[in-house]
């Protein structure tokens, strides 16, 4: 039998102890993020105020630019760069819905089906990260070059007919179109779309799966009753993931699309780089940044914030 250790310390004596000790504790999450947060604050949050002081500036690269609280820029540039706006969210969305159609059945593959090859497959999942998203881009105009192969199939088999009537090529060409421009948003997101799949299907139980087979369901059932609920987690993470950068890219309409397929990034990038247009390039960048976070906030919504925590 055992006696607790005796102890001169008076009780008021203890109760501070444990105080220092219980607000010491609680100090060191707040150590821990401070790095993170310090991060955010020089390399976020400075260059957001200092992007939405320049928003609000008048003057040019001569006289210089000063803060007049000019609010107007904003609704002029809405109004004479919404095309690009709209273009951007359709191109951003046709992406996503192909990534999602081509990324779900090989995420499943891997995730379920893959067995000893899973690790390898994974490798050429991520194998095009190791790539220069240009050099890719490049990579994709070569592809589908009049001259190429691609081309030569699709004139072969009388598609290019249909997809000239449909308005996504023109002149019995896919470069510098609006196909060229979804499929090389398509093929430089597509991983984004699958490591999340892929991560929120590996982690199903089969016993689940094993269990609605049990109980009678078919195949088709069971993916529809149980394999796609419980993935519904990594489907809204990659949506995300593949929505977000592609509404704002600007590589695949410079290299792959035409004057007619420009997308607001190539607007502001165009904006800072060659008209010097500060003011402007900038209310389009918050522009943009509020009309992506409003859709992903209608979206989240729709879907349940609960997906994509799990």
């Amino acid at each position: 039998m055992t006696t607790a250790p005796v102890t001169d310390e008076p009780p008021a004596a203890r109760t501070a102890t444990r105080l220092t000790r219980s607000g010491r504790s609680r100090r060191v999450p707040l150590w821990l993020l401070l790095p993170g947060m310090l991060w955010l604050l020089v390399f976020f949050a400075a260059p957001l105020v200092y992007q939405a002081s320049t928003s609000l500036q008048t003057g040019s690269l001569e006289e210089g630019f000063r803060v007049t609280w000019h609010f107007a820029t904003y609704a002029d540039a809405l109004e004479q760069y919404y095309p690009q706006f709209l273009r951007s969210v359709g191109y951003a969305t046709a992406a996503t819905v192909l990534c999602l159609v081509l990324g779900y059945p090989l995420a499943y593959l891997i995730a379920l089906r893959a067995g000893r090859w899973r690790n390898l497959l994974m490798v050429l999942v991520i194998a095009p990260f190791f790539t220069s998203f240009l050099i890719r881009t490049l990579a994709w105009k070569t592809i589908l070059s009049d001259g190429g192969y691609v081309v030569s199939a699709l004139r072969s088999l009388h598609v290019l007919g249909l997809t000239d009537a449909l308005g996504i090529t023109e002149g019995h060409r896919v470069l510098a179109t609006p196909l060229a421009v979804v499929c090389g948003l398509t093929y430089n997101f597509l991983p984004f779309m699958i490591l999340p799949l892929y991560t929120s299907l590996e982690r199903i139980d089969g016993r689940v799966l094993e269990a609605a087979g049990d109980l009678y369901a078919r195949p088709l059932t069971t993916f529809r009753k149980v394999t796609l609920p419980l993935s519904m987690p990594g489907v809204v993470a990659g949506t995300l993931l593949t929505f977000i950068p592609a509404a704002g890219d600007y590589i695949n309409a410079e290299l792959l699309g035409s004057a007619d397929q420009k997308m607001i990034g190539n607007v502001i990038q165009s904006e800072f780089l060659r008209v010097l247009d500060y003011p402007t390039a900038a209310a389009l960048s918050f522009i943009l940044m509020a009309a992506i976070l409003a859709l992903v906030t209608v979206y989240l919504r729709k879907a349940g914030t609960e997906e994509v925590t799990g």
